[in-house]
Parts: C-alpha cells; sequence; structure tokens
C-alpha cells in the first residue's frame, strides 16, 4: 500500500464520499485536490500504487538496441575489470619489449667504455621510458626483490672508465662487474673480476647500507679484499696472440706451453685454497648514496652521486643472453 502523496505528480482528484446517511440524498462528490492530502491520518483511506513496469521495447524505440547494450555495458563490474586487465597486460608487454630493446643496445658497448654518442642517446631513451613504467614505485619497500648477485651491463659513471680500459688484450681483463646485496644483514659486495689466460681474480669491497626513502639508500664502505688466484687447470693454447698491433704466432712454444699445463693444474689447486686478502678501508670518500630509479625480477636501474646511471641484470636472466 502505498501513500497518496506518492501520487502528487500526477494531475487527479479524488473522489471523497458524503458522510450523510440518506440513500435518498443525492450529493455531488467532494473533489479534494491531490496537494491537499499530505498525510494518510487525514483521511480515513488509502490508495494503491499500482506495479509500473518498462518494457525493454520502450527503450528500444528511443536509443536502439545498441544504445542499450552500451548504457548496460558502460556501468558493469565485470567490464571495467576486463578494460583495466586488458590495459595492465597492454603494459607489461610494452615494458618487456622496452627491456629487451635496451638489452640490445647495451650489447658490444663493453659496459658503456666503447658506446658511440649515438649509441648512449638511445640506451639513455630507453632508460627514461622504463623508469616512468617502473612497476616497483618504492623498491626499499620491496627488499626480496633487491635480493641476489646482479651484473653491470651498463654505467655513465666515468670512475669506471680507466678500470675498464686498462687491459692487455689479450692477458688480462675485466671478466666482471658484479654487485650482490643481502638485504636480511643490510650488506652490499661491489666485485671485480679480472680474467686472463692462466688464471682469474677478484677485487671487492664490502660495505653496509641504510635505508633513507622508499627509493635512496646509503652506502658505507668498510673493507676491501684481493680474491684468490683461482688458475686454470685447462689452458687452451691458441696459434698466435696480438700484442700492441703485432701478431705473434704460438705454435713453436705449444709443447713448451703444454708442458706447463700440468704443473700449473697442481699449484692452481694448492693456491686456490689460500684464504683472500683482506683490509680496512680509509674513512674518507667511502659513503655514496644509491637511488633504485627501476626494478624487477630481472632488471634494476640506479643513479648514483652525480646523476651517473647503472642498469644490473639479475644473474640468470635471459636479457643476459644477446
Amino acid at each position: 500500500m502505498a501513500t497518496v502523496p506518492l501520487f502528487s505528480q500526477f494531475p487527479c482528484k479524488i473522489l471523497v464520499p458524503s458522510s450523510s446517511n440518506s440513500k435518498s440524498q443525492s450529493k455531488s462528490p467532494i473533489l479534494l485536490p491531490i496537494n491537499s492530502v499530505n498525510r494518510r491520518s487525514e483521511i480515513g483511506i488509502s490508495v494503491h500504487r499500482p506495479d509500473f513496469k518498462i518494457r525493454a521495447t520502450d527503450i528500444d524505440d528511443e536509443w536502439g538496441q545498441e544504445g542499450v547494450e552500451r548504457v548496460l555495458s558502460s556501468s558493469s563490474p565485470v567490464s571495467v575489470a576486463e578494460k583495466v586487465a586488458d590495459e595492465a597486460i597492454e603494459s607489461a608487454e610494452e615494458t618487456e619489449r622496452l627491456k629487451r630493446s635496451l638489452a640490445d643496445s647495451l650489447y658490444g658497448t663493453d659496459r658503456g667504455l666503447s658506446a658511440s654518442s649515438d649509441t648512449r642517446a638511445e640506451i639513455s631513451e630507453l632508460i627514461t621510458q622504463l623508469e616512468s613504467k617502473n612497476p616497483t614505485p618504492a623498491p626499499n619497500e620491496a627488499l626480496f626483490l633487491l635480493n641476489g648477485k646482479w651484473i653491470l651491463a651498463y654505467t655513465s659513471f666515468v670512475g669506471l672508465f680507466p678500470l675498464l680500459s686498462r687491459r692487455i688484450e689479450p692477458l688480462v681483463k675485466v671478466d666482471e662487474i658484479s654487485q650482490t646485496i643481502d638485504s636480511d644483514i643490510f650488506t652490499v659486495q661491489n666485485s671485480v673480476r679480472f680474467a686472463g689466460p692462466f688464471s682469474t681474480t677478484s677485487f671487492s669491497t664490502n660495505a653496509k647500507f641504510e635505508i633513507r626513502s622508499p627509493k635512496r639508500v646509503q652506502i658505507k664502505f668498510e673493507q676491501g679484499v684481493i680474491g684468490t688466484p683461482q688458475l686454470t687447470d685447462s689452458i687452451e693454447i691458441p696459434e698466435s696472440v696480438e700484442v700492441l698491433g703485432q701478431k705473434i704466432d704460438l705454435n713453436p712454444i705449444k709443447g713448451l706451453l703444454t708442458s706447463v699445463q700440468d704443473t700449473a693444474s697442481s699449484v692452481a689447486r694448492t693456491i686456490s685454497n689460500q684464504p683472500p686478502l683482506k683490509f680496512s678501508l680509509p674513512s674518507d670518500n667511502t659513503q655514496s648514496w644509491l637511488l633504485t630509479t627501476y626494478l624487477d625480477k630481472d632488471l634494476r636501474i640506479s643513479r648514483g652521486d652525480g646523476g651517473s646511471v647503472f642498469v644490473l641484470i639479475k644473474e640468470g636472466s635471459s636479457l643476459l643472453n644477446p
């Protein structure tokens, strides 16, 4: 049962019967405007509101079937969720494409040392695009992603260029530069591995880090470590080497080098068992900060003092394979 005021929008009147008891009296009914009845208690009647139904054809006549479907679908939670999911998939695919393009651009640059100005500009643009799509806005709140060994693939830090360029081909070269993070004990180890035809060795620094913001960490270097040389058990002797532009034929001395190989194998086992040499670092210039601007399970982009950029790839990632 609905009250009369519900019908105030319709131009109608209510018939109220006369209160006379005589059947013979014939009086005109009393006409009351609908707006004059505000409460059901003012008159002893009630009005039944019939059910109203809207046929689909009524909407079809005005908007058409496509219009109806558009109205109904525009507010559907399922359609909104599907749209959000599609956008997320497209964004992830675009990010993966940018990552692969960056890895391809880094190939052959020797970590940035031999990159041309055009290549540097291309790399810089790709880095900027990836930073705008960073899936981890607060990397220091996702330390599990930071954990592990990261291989340096590119840097604009000129302080590393002298190290990268100091090599006597083909005898000794920088084989790998890496950074290992352990967020459980807040330590960072930066390591440089040198490789030669007979051995490999490494130099590393151990540091502690403190979280200063969701993206920034403060690093304090405490110790240097010179690794024990690891001699190669099996020496592959090339037919020739080139030193300072001069090609040297090694075939005449291959027999001598082969006899040395057996001695090297036994020495390798002896030297490799020796502990590494550790030493304390001076307090001057032993602190720096690092800002992580992109982070996912494969790739990390960081910026350091002076705006230098570092691109690191997680050990084992397919991005390391050109």
